[in-house]
């Protein structure tokens, strides 16, 4: 059973669904790296991004009551959302020193007032709702007078290096503060930032996704990890200066199977992909936040592969995880996304084990959800997978929240709009949302506090661990 305190909700993001309308000067987020790569000729020409434009996505920013009603509606108690950077600070904020006594006053004279009174709005409807409010201070974008992501792509001298920089967690730190300066009254629960790995690691080294800056360099990718780190430490000491409220991070783990039960590669992907980062900063947080989508199966290298200190001994195998045909199966004969991402629960099991015996925090899911425009497996994925939470509380992980990767369908970076991971679908010219019928099926569970009613229903026969 799920406690009556344990939160159901969803979370989503800024960049993502803020947009909707380009002929709203207000709404447009033009400062942030993303706004920019995304209309790249060079990338949409090479493929690197989809050539959809954020401007006519879901339009959060100016119908997030319709957004706020429908989580109501369907029973949610919380959601998550995030807050630009690029709209809070347009410009540099770097000649203002973060030991300044006058830091946060200086900081206020900078910064975009329209901006923050947008956000304020947005979170007193939140709170008119009954629902928990948290809030994301960094979900992947970054301002662009902090980073320049065509000029990097293209190996052009710059200073606005992004994570790489090692100014970057300062100025991190320095926005971290005034934002909780500004919203302390109000918002329940803090997450400095969302994914840092996804960030480096498509960044930096697996350069095909599509991400800022694509420039392949495995020092940077450890590097701008390191530095995403230090900026989730500072940052904590500075939010808590002005609340007591709960401050976390939301990470993206992976579980690893292994093709020969190689304990000696499981460790070392786990660290690397996992570990590395969270090991960094499990002094600075109140709970883990665990964003769970699939696994990754591994061999070994013949030949490892050096990365500074770190050496690459193992590969992925494609056919499983993330690595699968869209819309099909993979290779464990199991369903595989339209994105191409392996329907595997017991990988959140695994995890939340795992995450829970290293740091001994209190877990948050802050993101599970399936890319699946006719919502054929949708249902299955959220009971599955909730049945996977269930079991972990159960044996005494201390679960105290599932939040839907997402209550809408939404912007999904170099994709664009063709992976649709909403509960409601969503009309991006007319801007309405209209529920799925999993989502009829996530309320039942809400209300019924388990899915026990709903075991039954497990056509991959994947519900048996």
């Amino acid at each position: 059973m799920f406690s009556k305190d344990f939160l159901f909700g969803a979370s989503l993001s800024g960049f993502q669904f803020e947009m909707g309308n380009p002929n709203n000067e207000e709404e447009l987020d033009k400062n942030t790296d993303w706004f920019v790569w995304v209309r790249d000729l060079g990338n949409i020409i090479n493929g690197k991004v989809s050539g959809d434009l954020p401007e006519y996505g879901a339009g959060y920013y100016t119908n997030y009551k319709a957004v706020h009603n429908l989580a109501k509606e369907f029973g949610m108690n919380a959601l998550r959302i995030g807050i630009e950077w690029s709209r809070i600070f347009k410009e540099s904020t770097k000649d203002i020193s973060l030991d300044d006594p006058n830091m946060l006053e200086k900081l206020d004279q900078l910064a975009d007032k329209k901006a923050i009174e947008h956000y304020r709005d947005v979170l007193e409807d939140i709170k008119s709702k009954g629902l928990v409010a948290i809030v994301n201070l960094s979900h992947f974008t970054l301002p662009l007078w902090l980073h320049d992501p065509i000029n990097v792509h293209k190996g052009k001298e710059t200073e606005k290096l992004g994570w790489v920089s090692d100014d970057a967690p300062i100025e991190f730190a320095k926005y971290a503060e005034y934002i909780a300066w500004k919203f302390k009254d109000i918002v329940d629960m803090w997450s400095s930032m969302n994914e840092p790995h996804v960030v480096s690691q498509l960044g930096y080294f697996q350069t095909s996704a599509g991400f800022p800056p694509s420039y392949f360099n495995p020092s940077w990718y450890l590097k701008s990890l390191e530095n995403q780190a230090l900026a989730h430490n500072l940052a904590y000491d500075a939010i808590k200066k002005h609340t007591g409220k709960p401050v976390g991070v939301i990470y993206s783990f992976t579980w690893y199977d292994t093709v020969n039960n190689d304990e000696e590669i499981f460790e070392s992907a786990m660290f690397l992909n996992n570990w590395n980062y969270m090991d960094r900063v499990k002094d600075k947080i109140d709970f883990v936040g665990v964003n769970y989508y699939t696994r990754a199966v591994i061999d070994r290298l013949l030949v490892p592969i050096k990365i500074d200190n770190y050496e690459l001994n193992w590969y992925t195998l494609s056919g499983y995880g993330y690595s699968c045909v869209e819309d099909g199966f993979a290779n464990s004969k199991r369903p595989s996304s339209e994105i191409g991402w392996e329907i595997y629960p017991e990988g959140l099991y695994n995890i939340l084990k795992e995450i829970y015996n290293r740091y001994g925090k209190q877990i948050y899911i802050t993101e599970n959800g399936i890319a699946d425009s006719s919502d054929k497996y949708r249902s299955f994925y959220i009971i599955s997978h909730l049945y996977a939470v269930e079991k972990a509380i159960n044996e005494g992980v201390p679960v105290k929240g599932y939040l839907h990767w997402s209550i809408i369908d939404n912007y999904e970076w170099a994709k664009g709009y063709g992976k649709r991971f909403g509960l409601a679908y969503t009309d991006f010219e007319r801007k309405t949302y209209i529920p799925r019928p999993s989502m009829y099926i996530l309320r039942e569970i809400i209300k019924e506090r388990s899915i026990d009613k709903f075991k039954g229903y497990d056509p991959y026969g994947l519900m048996n661990f």
